[in-house]
């Protein structure tokens, strides 16, 4: 799977990757961006400049990247969006499953 979310800064989207890799929660985490965010908050449209951070790991970690993304997060409110990886080469998903295993 790929979860992703979205944080203010190249900084704090470093911060999240490098920390989900870390903990083993993702076997590989990416950052996006800048990209560009219209969204509604506080009772009207925000237009700001963010960064995504996908975090690749098998499926059955998803609550282990969530609750980590949650902890570490400075959104009140932050994305938790879970992708499925439908196919993928072997190689490489064992790679996944190998890389998130607790140690």
């Amino acid at each position: 799977m790929v979860v992703i979310t979205t944080t203010d800064g190249s900084e704090a989207a470093e911060a999240l990757a490098r920390g989900g890799v870390e903990a083993r929660v993702a076997a590989c985490a990416q950052i996006v961006g800048p990209i560009r965010s219209v969204y509604w908050w506080d009772g009207r449209v925000q237009d700001d400049p963010e960064y995504q951070v996908w975090f690749k790991a098998p499926a059955d970690r998803f609550q282990d990247i969530r609750d980590y993304i949650l902890g570490a997060h400075t959104y009140d409110t932050p994305e938790v969006i879970q992708l499925p990886i439908t196919a993928g080469s072997a190689a490489y998903l064992a790679w996944l499953t190998d890389e998130t295993k607790p140690r």
